[in-house]
């Protein structure tokens, strides 16, 4: 090798490790772990705990992505927990779940009252983190657990035992990321709730169950198997109000029903849509009938999915201190219920116990605006409240809360003045300003990542290690294509709706390859060339309208629910097609090489991939299998068979086939074999990554390889245009198969594949294979199939370096947007997400895929 070449290799590799230490250094300042006050609060030494507290014992039942219409609507099957509502014994609100709409961050909002940080978000994908521990952290199960004869019980998602190690006295926990199954996770939270709700030695029980979420991962909130799940959760609901209403021991229990998030309109979590953001919660005890009137159930179906009053999810904490008498968690940002006050008839009682709320939010005020509470030592530095910053009003208002506390406490005025409007203005106001202020950056580090960037995408521009590219209108249309994309970065619609860009500059892209052929080639040739990109074109609107993406349109009419959805036979039609590919390519093409082929190893394989992928359509979407008598015998003999075990054997059966490929084709004798084997790679894996993809997606792999083949037929095709094809095919694809930069879009449906549990390595990498499928397709297919006929004009061309110069940029553009935005409305909700995912194409798109396949080229170009 040439030490030029050897020095440009080795410059690429230096470019890419500062590019992942500064993607992560900025990463590290802009995602921080939140600080938090240390230890248990207690009641102040002047009173005792609460003697007046109407429970002793809470049952905690969180339903994974319970939305709110799941239960309040007209449309909802817990009709028992309706009639409850009706009665009077069930209080139900709305509970906002603030993004991100993740297990995780939400249970920590739940149990401690506070704002999680987006970090939690990453930690809630990585079941072996034990970093996120709430262990030292006050929280409503540490209270309740310092109590006298303190016991908790748990059963259901193993969060809880990740967030709370060695809290419960008896547990069982399930995994939440098998999301192929609806029914066993939730029947071991079942099975042990009889057992439980016969004893008397706890005082606190939390089940967790997750196959509602399952259900909607897998077919969408109103999917087939929705309404029986929301029954058997509404018979597990009344099932424990029975036992409430008969055991002795349990007479003073408090259920509360939840959920930990809702769900998009796809069945999806993570971002902040109405029905992403907008769970149930209700409150539910014999007790209440007594204090309560009842109310009108079901209610109307509500588009905003907002039903009776609106609470945060942070004053659960707060609320149910107050109902089961300890103090509220030390870092609750939460404020008591208003309607769960009427359960003290005692106007005294209720002003105190907003005062000890307001009491325990000033400390955590005043641990984050020392200087502005110092600053105001009493009511006369106040002077005029409307020039003074925010910290310093709340202080003052904080006050005037003290001082109407002392006189209240000297009866001066308890007959005359109610406190609480003073009180719920103060609490609302520290709740406001304390949630803005939930994560701290650490600008150094979000400023030393950006300029190592800098440093390494001007040695990466300037030092030759992108090559030379074909002609300076090659590179115009690379630099306006960068710095468009980059000048979208910066506006939280555009984020959004990236998919806009990708289409419209792929599709410009598509019409100047034709535009070439056409004048590269006499007339009648010049014809069939035109006819050739006017296919593409078409091929690519079909492939652009497959899925509908983004979030101003999401859920809006697209090929897949208008067409696929309601004619089975079509879409298993192309299915089938897709998959004949596979075995004929991979028979037939070394053979017309003069070259050894596979016998019948291929179609064996991809028959046993069809088979899994028929019977995991059966068990997740069966409406997609409705009036499909011809594959129903396929059905019937798949169900004999586990599923975990069907994809085991399709992995290795492709695991036989590159073995096969190596064999037959002997790739290292020849660059003729070499390219062969590197198709039949390429082959192999679209079997692997269409047994990884959703059932309706199939088909997109079929309107792929029209695409490569026509493309395959540009004589004039040279490497700048099959880096163009690379690039903008991997980002239209991406969000052709439904992908956007919302959390809530990545699928899980095909993460446990061939997997019996957890396992970090492995579903992280069946995960990234299934939302990146297409992008790793093109890669695939551009590298191994769609060659250059342009020959030595390619020689110098750097792929990998173009690519990482693409990626630096991209990479750049984003932090500088999240440096500057920091304090938007979106920054959590919209440009978070973002970074998450550039992270995502960076390391497992670009560093490993691109990388590998960029080494391909330099082999087989």
């Amino acid at each position: 090798m040439r030490p030029v070449t050897v020095r440009k290799n080795t410059g690429l590799v230096l470019s890419n490790l500062v590019l992942g230490i500064a993607v992560l250094l900025f990463a590290k300042g802009f995602f921080p772990h939140k600080a938090v006050l240390p230890g248990l609060a207690a009641w102040p030494a002047d009173i005792a705990a609460h003697d007046s507290a109407p429970f002793d014992k809470v049952i905690f039942m969180v339903v994974d992505a319970l939305r709110s219409d799941f239960v309040y609507s007209n449309a909802s099957n817990f009709h028992f927990t309706q009639s409850l509502i009706r009665s009077g014994e069930a209080i139900p609100f709305t509970g906002h779940a603030s993004p991100p709409t993740i297990t995780m961050p939400r249970v920590k909002a739940i149990t401690t009252g506070s704002v999680p940080s987006f970090l939690d978000l990453v930690l809630n994908f990585a079941e072996s983190d034990t970093s996120s521990s709430l262990a030292a952290q006050d929280s409503w199960l540490a209270q309740l657990k310092a109590k006298p004869n303190g016991k908790l019980v748990m059963y259901g998602d193993d969060t809880w035992l990740r967030l709370f190690p060695d809290f419960f006295d008896r547990a069982d926990g399930t995994t939440s990321f098998f999301v192929s199954d609806f029914i066993e996770v939730d029947n071991n939270v079942t099975r042990h709730i009889p057992e439980e709700l016969a004893r008397d030695d706890w005082n606190g029980m939390v089940m967790h169950f997750l196959g509602l979420d399952h259900i909607g991962h897998k077919t969408g909130p109103r999917g087939p198997n929705m309404p029986a799940k929301q029954s058997e959760m509404d018979d597990i609901v009344q099932q424990i109000y029975q036992a409430m209403s008969t055991y002795d021991h349990l007479q003073s229990t408090l259920l509360v029903l939840l959920g930990d998030h809702g769900m998009n309109e796809a069945g999806n979590h993570g971002a902040n849509s109405a029905g992403e953001v907008s769970t149930a919660l209700t409150f539910i005890s014999p007790l209440f009938k007594n204090e309560f009137e009842g109310t009108a159930s079901p209610a109307d179906f509500s588009e905003d999915f907002k039903y009776y009053d609106l609470v945060d999810q942070s004053d659960v904490a707060p609320t149910l201190a107050a109902l089961l008498g300890f103090p509220i968690p030390k870092n609750s940002l939460g404020a008591i219920v208003p309607n769960m006050l009427q359960m003290w008839t005692n106007k005294a009682d209720r002003f105190e116990l907003l005062y000890r709320n307001a009491e325990q939010m000033q400390e955590v005020a005043y641990a984050t605006y020392p200087e502005a509470f110092d600053a105001i030592p009493d009511l006369t530095a106040c002077g005029n409240k409307d020039n003074l910053p925010d910290a310093q009003r709340l202080a003052c208002k904080w006050l005037a809360v003290k001082d109407l506390h002392e006189s209240f406490t000297s009866n001066q005025y308890m007959f005359i003045r109610d406190g609480s409007p003073l009180l719920r203005s103060f609490l609302k106001e520290a709740q406001s300003q304390l949630s803005g202020t939930a994560s701290k950056y650490d600008l150094r580090s979000m400023l030393l990542g950006a300029g190592l960037l800098v440093v390494a995408i001007m040695v990466t521009a300037t030092l030759g290690l992108t090559g030379a590219t074909a002609d300076n209108f090659a590179l115009s249309t690379f630099c306006f294509t960068v710095g468009t994309y980059a000048a979208t970065m910066f506006a939280s619609s555009y984020v959004e709706e990236e998919h806009q860009f990708w289409y419209w500059i792929s599709s410009g892209f598509l019409v100047l390859l034709t535009i070439k052929q056409q004048r590269v080639h006499m007339q009648g040739l010049g014809r069939f060339r035109t006819a050739s990109g006017v296919v593409v074109c078409i091929l690519f609107a079909i492939m652009r309208r497959w899925n509908q993406t983004g979030q101003k349109y999401a859920g809006e009419a697209d090929l897949v629910t208008e067409v696929l959805t309601r004619s089975p036979w079509l879409l298993w039609t192309l299915i089938f097609l897709t998959y004949s590919i596979v075995p004929r390519r991979l028979r037939t093409r070394p053979a017309e090489l003069g070259l050894k082929r596979m016998s019948i190893v291929p179609v064996l394989v991809t028959a046993s991939a069809f088979l899994f992928k028929v019977a995991f359509t059966a068990a997740e979407a069966p409406e997609l299998l409705k009036d499909m008598v011809i594959l129903k015998p396929v059905v019937s003999f798949a169900a004999r068979y586990p599923l975990m075990s069907l994809a085991r054997i399709v992995f290795l059966g492709l695991g036989n086939l590159v073995g096969a490929a190596l064999y037959m084709e002997k790739p290292w004798t020849s660059q003729l074999q070499m390219s062969s084997f590197l198709e039949s790679l390429h082959d192999i894996m679209s079997l692997f990554l269409i047994t990884q993809t959703r059932t309706v997606n199939i088909p997109l792999f079929l309107l792929f390889h029209f695409q490569v083949k026509v493309l395959q037929n540009y004589s004039a095709f040279d490497p700048f245009e099959r880096l163009m094809t690379m690039l903008y095919m991997q980002y239209s694809s991406f969000f052709a198969f439904g992908g956007t930069n919302a959390i809530s879009s990545v699928d899980l449906s095909n993460a446990y594949n061939g997997v019996g549990g957890y396992n970090v390595l492995a579903v992280g990498i069946l995960t990234f294979v299934s939302n990146w499928a297409g992008p790793i397709w093109w890669t695939s297919a551009t590298a191994c199939v769609l060659k250059p006929r342009t020959g030595a004009q390619g020689k110098d061309f750097k792929y990998f370096g173009m690519l990482t110069l693409f990626a630096m940029i991209h990479a750049l553009m984003v932090m500088v947007a999240c440096l500057v935005l920091r304090e938007h409305l979106f920054i959590w909700t919209v440009f978070s997400p973002k970074y998450l995912y550039m992270m995502a194409w960076t390391f497992a798109q670009h560093m490993v895929v691109n990388g590998i396949f960029s080494a391909v080229i330099s082999v087989n170009g």
